[in-house]
């Protein structure tokens, strides 16, 4: 630590945080890790149900938002897939692939939150728990901070990577976007992304609890997006599931940010099956003689039957593949910030320099995770983008302690 404070003071200490205190703490530079929460990395005890997804095997930025690719190129390009693989080796964790999700060994998120914590003790990196950061202001020498339980920090260089709006019981609540805004960032609005959607659908309180494989597109304003094969999950409040996750960010965008006249989902409860090849097993068990009730035997489970009752008692072959292939869910809105896993939106990256994470707008601000505009799809994407962001700003802040003056 200076006569001004530390060199570099680390603002959240999720993934993106607890790397970069380690990046800046190996580049040289005296660091301060502020943590709002009684502990590090909630969030990343609880992922990947408990099993911490580090990253995917497929580490390619069409994974993420459309506006992030060009900007994320350069920092994947630096610290991609190689190189956390190497930077969790290092700390002595070793992982497996599962389908091309890259898991700790353990299977156990804990193990990963031992390694980072252990290396952090190893560089003696000074941390301050239930720190919350309420005001922040820039002069010549740096930055002066308030803590809201009390006192003032100094630092030369700022790294915030409080992360986003989901899971805010991890601490990640969005508070610290104000403080940004003030020196003149931008803000995408930030939505629930990766999300139940609520319906009042009859079905969904009728069927409550089945799951089944299905395919469902997202529809907006009559324009239909891309397909999405997964696990379709019915509950009382609407629907869930990894095909609705994959496809609930365009909805709470349009939801969320613009007025849209209708949003809803389009489910295939049948995908391996083609519509002709339906009609024709349907016609076969129409001739057989089989009873409304039963005719989906073998096909869908048989609380499906009560849902479809009044199109099977008309016994239509065509009209009965068209339910069923073709059975829309108009979406009322999200389970919000509770229930999403990632958030949409954030600091407007063109704001950002990609090569070091540092403001263009303020010099020695830098930002890591998932407070920017960036966000990926699930797999391991997000932490992937966490653990490169938190090490190429930790070192682009840490490399040269000595502060440059703002603009």
């Amino acid at each position: 630590m200076t006569d001004r404070g530390y060199d570099v003071l680390i603002i959240g200490g999720g993934a993106a945080g607890i790397t970069a205190a380690i990046s800046a703490r190996r580049a040289g530079a005296a660091v301060l890790l502020c943590e709002k929460m009684p502990r590090l990395g909630k969030k990343i005890r609880a992922s990947g149900n408990g099993r911490c997804n580090l990253l995917n095997d497929t580490l390619d930025v069409l994974f993420y938002n459309a506006q992030a690719r060009e900007f994320v190129k350069p920092i994947f390009a630096r610290f991609g897939k190689k190189e956390i693989l190497h930077f969790f080796k290092d700390l002595g964790l070793r992982v497996y692939s599962d389908k091309g999700r890259i898991f700790p060994a353990t299977n156990q998120a804990v193990s990963v939150m031992e390694v980072l914590e252990m290396e952090l003790a190893r560089l003696d990196v000074p941390i301050r728990y239930d720190s919350e950061i309420t005001n922040l202001e820039a002069d010549r020498q740096g930055f002066k901070l308030s803590v809201k339980s009390g006192g003032c920090l100094n630092a030369r260089k700022i790294i915030f990577s409080t992360g986003g709006k989901s899971y805010p019981v991890s601490g990640s609540d969005g508070t610290a976007y104000a403080l940004l805004t003030r020196f003149g960032h931008h803000l995408i609005e930030p939505v629930p992304s990766t999300v139940p959607l609520v319906v009042k659908d009859p079905w969904c309180l009728a069927l409550s609890g089945q799951r089944i494989r299905a395919t469902v597109r997202q529809v907006v304003d009559g324009k239909t997006g891309s397909p999405m094969e997964g696990e379709l999950l019915f509950t009382d409040y609407g629907l869930s599931g990894t095909a609705i996750l994959d496809s609930s960010e365009e909805i709470s965008i349009a939801l969320n940010r613009q007025p849209v006249k209708t949003a809803s989902i389009l489910v295939d409860l049948l995908p391996f099956m083609h519509a002709d090849e339906l009609h024709k097993e349907l016609s076969a068990r129409l001739r057989k003689k089989f009873p409304s009730e039963k005719l989906l035997i073998g096909l869908l489970p048989h609380k499906f039957a009560g849902s479809l009752a009044e199109v099977l008692k008309t016994r239509d072959p065509g009209a009965i593949t068209v339910a069923i292939k073709h059975k829309e869910f108009f979406v009322n809105g999200t389970r919000g910030w509770d229930e999403a896993e990632f958030t949409a939106g954030g600091i407007d990256t063109r704001e950002v320099d990609p090569l070091n994470l540092e403001s263009k707008l303020q010099r020695g601000l830098y930002f890591a995770g998932e407070i920017l505009n960036v966000h990926g799809k699930r797999g391991g994407y997000n932490l992937a983008w966490a653990w490169a962001s938190g090490f190429i700003a930790g070192m682009g802040a840490g490399v040269d302690p000595v502060y440059i003056p703002v603009h």
